[in-house]
């Protein structure tokens, strides 16, 4: 595998760190730090060039915040906009379409064209072939962001990336704190990468045919649940041998005709798509309370994929004419 250098100087090129302030301050324009930018841009990104290029940039504390997401607590990590996060921003406009090459194309977290609505379309068509997709297996990591081990991705990133220069900067965010944390802009590239090379030995080594990853959460399909059990003992060992990852032991091996798949917010079986429970069960306490059009234009977003034409009809008929087309 090739690996690339001669990046460095194109993310602290002046023009690429003014691109990245533009990107990074999208619908915050209105945060102190971002006025404090626009107020003199030339010299902010003069220091963050001079930052970068004499190395004397750290990773700033993060403030920390916890958050309830889909039912789970989550640590939220937030990093100052000037300079951390537009460095994050600087560093994937160059990076981004590196990482993505030594992607496959059945992953879809944080993926440019390729979110849940591909994934759901890649899924929808393995399913086509019932007799090959009987069984599935599906599988989560346990804490993933958090148990990602620096050692190990630091050891990945140069699989790819050989700059010197890039990787004291990428080790410099990495090693700023155990894991991965989320919410930094650079976390879910960083967390794609740590599994690139392991979606790789599932499809090319272990010739898993229907394989499906989004973030941590992985759904392989077969005829035989025989070969699913013994792919998940395969893969359990890879992950901890490998990565020093462990799976959840809710892991499950089950027929899809009869329980279906949740997977992205939808259960898929063989001959329809339905919307997953708890974000049904969430549309209906929004319409309840009079949902606005753009969290109707949401939930209509969701629901045109699948097969819930009742459910369209009972909960958002009088909102469609208002939002159909926003969500087109």
């Amino acid at each position: 595998m090739k690996r690339l250098g001669n990046l460095f100087e194109k993310i602290v090129d002046k023009d690429n760190i003014r691109l990245a302030h533009v990107n990074a301050q999208k619908g915050k324009t209105f945060y102190k730090e971002v006025k404090m930018v626009n107020s003199d841009t030339d010299t902010y990104i003069g220091n963050i060039h001079n930052m970068l290029v004499d190395k004397t940039f750290k990773n700033a504390p993060y403030e920390i915040m916890h958050k309830r997401c889909s039912g789970k607590d989550r640590e939220i990590y937030k990093l100052p906009y000037y300079p951390d996060r537009i460095i994050h921003h600087a560093i994937m406009q160059v990076v981004e379409p590196i990482w993505q090459s030594i992607l496959i194309e059945n992953t879809y977290s944080s993926i440019k064209g390729r979110g849940i609505h591909t994934g759901l379309k890649r899924l929808k068509i393995d399913l086509e072939n019932i007799p090959e997709t009987q069984y599935c297996l599906k599988l989560d990591i346990k804490k993933f962001y958090p148990s990602i081990d620096n050692a190990i991705l630091k050891d990945v990133v140069r699989k790819k990336i050989k700059d010197a220069s890039l990787l004291w900067l990428l080790d410099e965010i990495i090693d700023s704190t155990k894991g991965v944390p989320i919410g930094n802009y650079l976390s879910q590239y960083l967390s794609n990468v740590y599994l690139a090379y392991f979606d790789h030995y599932c499809k090319e080594v272990l010739s898993l045919k229907y394989y499906h990853r989004y973030c941590d959460d992985i759904v392989i399909l077969h005829y035989s649940k025989e070969h699913l059990h013994t792919v998940f003992k395969v893969i359990e060992n890879y992950l901890n041998s490998n990565l020093n990852l462990d799976v959840k032991s809710n892991y499950q091996v089950f027929p899809v005709s009869i329980r279906g798949i949740d997977f992205l917010g939808y259960r898929f079986f063989h001959t329809h798509i339905l919307l997953r429970k708890r974000i049904a069960k969430a549309m209906k306490r929004a319409v309840r309370k009079n949902i606005k059009p753009t969290t109707g234009a949401s939930y209509y977003g969701w629901c045109k994929h699948a097969n819930c034409y009742n459910l369209r009809q009972k909960y958002l008929q009088d909102y469609e004419s208002k939002f159909k087309r926003k969500a087109s």
